[in-house]
């Protein structure tokens, strides 16, 4: 089997009619990334629904047994391509899943730890990303909806593999903005180029930079 990256995205939800996850997953299947020809990248759509959107990542993880995982949620609000640090065990959902589902002080797994730590090179990807002109910061906080929920998920399943993941947030898109006001956008083309090149970055990055991206509040 030839090495994969899965790279994930959601479903619209909350009233939208598009997410930009998708959007530029979408977009990136197929393509190669990295030296030596590449890896290839496996796009996977991920439903906004509690439970199983960890189900559906369980039959993708499965099938390509990737060598790198990432996870893309739509974060409205946010001004740049947002890599998490850290997903916390708990769903605390200020509005319903695609499903109509709402926990709330609910465990993502029963018994897991309080916490689990990306296993990118978040840092290193947000330099080079900005070195390269795209708008990029390492995020404190992956929310307490369906985002986190992947994200806890997918750190605790690939907790006892060598294989890394992660999450990134990506703003809205323009046409889903004018609809926001004052809310802040990235074009595709965009957000396109700046994941392209943060799993670029995560293959060539075997440890991560010791650089400040910490936040005051």
């Amino acid at each position: 089997m030839e090495p994969t990256i899965l790279l994930t995205g959601f479903e619209p939800f909350g009233g939208e009619s598009v997410n930009p996850s998708w959007e530029v997953a979408r977009r990136l299947d197929g393509e190669f990334v990295g030296d030596g020809g590449g890896v290839r990248i496996v796009a996977r759509a991920l439903p906004c629904v509690f439970g199983q959107s960890l189900r559906v990542l369980d039959t993708a993880l499965a099938e390509l047994r990737p060598v790198l995982v990432l996870a893309l949620g739509q974060a409205g609000g946010r001004c740049d391509l947002s890599l998490e640090r850290v997903a916390i065990n708990v769903d605390d959902a200020r509005i319903a899943d695609n499903a109509g589902a709402q926990p709330i002080d609910e465990a993502v797994v029963v018994g897991g730890p309080a916490a689990h730590f990306s296993s990118l090179p978040i840092k290193a990807i947000v330099a080079g990303l900005r070195a390269a002109g795209y708008p990029a910061s390492v995020s404190q906080t992956a929310g307490t909806f369906v985002c986190n929920h992947v994200f806890y998920g997918l750190q605790h399943r690939l907790a006892a593999s060598d294989v890394r993941g992660g999450f990134m947030h990506i703003p809205y898109l323009p046409e889903q903005a004018v609809r926001h006001a004052g809310q802040p956008s990235l074009p595709i083309e965009t957000s396109v180029g700046g994941v392209r090149l943060a799993l670029a970055l995560a293959l060539t990055h075997a440890r991560d930079l010791r650089l400040g991206g910490g936040a005051i509040f």
